[in-house]
């Protein structure tokens, strides 16, 4: 990226100097400090995201009632406070390395009336548990979003994740926006379904080889008299759209995944991204990891 921003970051990478770039500011600590050493020095001036571009990442995460909303880099405070005053979640937290912007950030709750329920922490982020977050928000930099994908990846499918800024290189966001001259990326974190899967239908059996990149699926599917047709197919969540077949041959199913067991949704509805939607639907399907 070429921006005036990443020329910035670039150079902080070179003085190696690790910064923190929250929903709400800039906060740089050495290295060292993902280590739990919070005596590094927190000196790069604090930058503001605008509120527009708070209110659209809430948007398109649809934050609602039943969300608890983890801001990672919280600054002063303001998407986990939107979260709960604008957007009605039920709860959210704050993670903030600088103890100055902490304190802004609980004036701010009690500023907004939400102080019930909105929490704010004065922590490395790496040390955070945000496996309860429904929604994961984020301003951080390149090489931050790289080292938190793995922990991300395991939090529950279905979770949303939303960056402002930048992006988590090869794993493409499920959606991705400009908002006033700035980008806006949400991924969904997808199920588990890499390995052997025995999946029974109206046509018989088969059984699924599948090797899985982020959302996207791949493998073969095998019948009892022995032929292997090739698979493709694509995740969203839970929710799972298995294309087996080329050309007219091709029959889609579409379903979702709790755990080791995957089964045909009620209406048999196409996950966003599948290479052949236009497949009929297997109906009445259900799978199961072997």
């Amino acid at each position: 990226m070429s921006t005036p921003r990443a020329l910035l970051f670039a150079g902080f990478r070179r003085a190696v100097v690790l910064s923190f770039v929250s929903g709400l500011g800039f906060m740089a600590s050495a290295p060292v400090a993902l280590a739990g050493d919070y005596s590094a020095a927190l000196d790069v001036p604090y930058v503001p995201t605008p509120q527009s571009v708070v209110d659209r990442m809430l948007e398109t995460a649809q934050v609602g009632p039943e969300d608890f909303v983890i801001d990672l880099g919280s600054g002063d405070g303001r998407i986990a406070i939107s979260a709960v005053k604008d957007f009605g979640a039920k709860g959210a937290m704050g993670v903030d390395l600088n103890p100055k912007r902490i304190e802004e950030a609980n004036e701010n709750a009690k500023a907004a009336g939400v102080t019930d329920k909105v929490e704010f922490r004065n922590q490395n982020l790496f040390e955070t548990d945000f496996s309860h977050a429904t929604v994961l928000t984020m301003y951080l930099l390149p090489d931050v979003n790289l080292s938190l994908r793995p922990k991300i990846l395991q939090l529950k499918p279905g979770t949303r994740v939303v960056s402002h800024a930048f992006d988590m290189e090869e794993w493409e966001s499920d959606v991705y926006e400009r908002v006033d001259n700035r980008s806006v990326y949400l991924w969904i974190v997808p199920a588990q379904v890499e390995g052997r899967w025995k999946i029974e239908g109206p046509g018989g059996a088969l059984e699924f080889d599948l090797t899985q990149r982020f959302q996207h699926v791949r493998g073969t599917a095998h019948d009892a008299e022995g032929r292997t047709q090739p698979v493709t197919g694509t995740l969203r969540g839970e929710n799972i759209e298995l294309v087996v077949g080329e050309g007219d041959a091709a029959k889609r199913y579409a379903g979702s995944v709790h755990g080791s067991i995957m089964q045909a949704s009620a209406v048999g509805a196409a996950v966003k991204g599948t290479s052949d939607a236009a497949a009929p639907a297997v109906e009445g399907w259900k799978g199961a990891r072997l």
